[in-house]
């Protein structure tokens, strides 16, 4: 087992240099589970106003669980990963129905929760409870690799990893150890410095004595991410443009958004191929313009076009007619603002 003496390092160094986050000035597990959610793919920077204005709003978990799912995809905005946002409301009903709205301070009941995996649960149970979990997220495998002096993380490896992060939280304050070890990873270990002096893990970390601490552990080559065509509208009828809510089982569900299609290429646009989306009560009047995004796993090029709309009956599921005023209501995607930004500028 790993020395638990080496925790208090650990614990000394967080003493003096933990980040001021909003979300460690409080055990309400309703907050920090929040945060972690939150955090997931996300900068911290990014997070803070999100989730001071989130608990501004919500205070309470119940406060959530009895919100419809409009108004937190609101609140979300532009924070992206919405399905992180689906996932904690339909979380925060089960807690509030089976739970008495009481988080419940057992692992094997968080994990079942929609949204919540391992290390999710394991970062509750250890911050907000105190119990004795390792919280191993994509900073913690690189800090502990770099100890260790793992090069491939293979599964093998991997379980070297968990057992290391299991063995170290085996003491009075397993949450601060492993949020130490976040800091450590964001702050000291990154991956593109190793600040060895600095760390309280310098005397036991294999990577730092070999002098190349960066090349631990190797890096996973990405994938180059495809790239999706799209034809989006601004469909307009009496001054009011067409919205539609995407599927909930969908990529993006519940979001409002410009009506759009996937297109093989960015082929021009004619007239048949908007009949066949929306019959013949829509007319094609020009292409506004090109907007491109990128999401986690693949890239997008949109051309947008806009439309006149002679009767409101058009071929579309789920449509909305909303004025310019509106579109402050309803949540949308980055991409979408990105298309409203561009019907604005041309003054459509």
């Amino acid at each position: 087992m790993y020395n638990t003496n080496n925790s208090k390092p650990i614990i000394d160094w967080y003493n003096s240099n933990k980040r001021d986050l909003p979300w460690r000035n409080t055990k309400d597990p309703y907050k920090i589970w929040l945060s972690e959610i939150m955090l997931q793919q996300t900068q911290v920077k990014t997070v803070i106003p999100y989730y001071n204005r989130w608990i501004a709003q919500y205070p309470t978990l119940i406060s959530v669980a009895n919100s419809n799912i409009d108004q937190l995809l609101k609140s979300w905005e532009g924070l992206g990963y919405y399905k992180r946002c689906r996932n904690f409301h339909k979380a925060c009903k089960i807690i509030y129905k089976s739970y008495n709205g009481i988080v419940p301070k057992d692992y094997h009941s968080l994990i079942k929760l929609p949204g919540l995996g391992d290390y999710s649960s394991s970062a509750i149970m250890s911050i907000a409870f105190n119990e004795r979990y390792p919280a191993v997220d994509g900073n913690l495998n690189r800090v502990i690799s770099r100890v260790l002096g793992i090069k491939n993380l293979t599964n093998h490896n991997k379980k070297r990893v968990k057992k290391f992060a299991g063995d170290i939280v085996q003491c009075t304050r397993p949450g601060d150890v492993n949020q130490a070890l976040m800091d450590i990873g964001s702050l000291l270990c990154t991956p593109t410095k190793a600040e060895c002096t600095k760390c309280p893990n310098q005397k036991i970390c294999k990577a730092s004595k070999s002098n190349n601490p960066l090349s631990y552990p190797n890096k996973i080559k990405k994938k180059p991410k495809p790239t999706v065509f799209m034809m989006a509208f601004c469909l307009m009828y009496n001054g009011k443009f067409a919205i539609q809510k995407r599927n909930k089982k969908n990529f993006l569900g519940y979001l409002w958004e410009f009506p759009s299609f996937e297109s093989k290429s960015l082929d021009r646009l004619n007239e048949n191929i908007i009949y066949s989306y929306f019959g013949r009560g829509v007319k094609l009047q020009k292409k506004i313009g090109t907007v491109k995004h990128t999401y986690s796993h693949f890239k997008t090029v949109v051309d947008l076009y806009l439309c006149s709309v002679n009767n409101k009956k058009i071929n579309i599921n789920k449509i909305k007619w909303i004025e310019n005023k509106e579109f402050s209501k309803y949540a949308f995607s980055k991409l979408n603002h990105k298309l409203l930004s561009l019907i604005r500028s041309k003054d459509v």
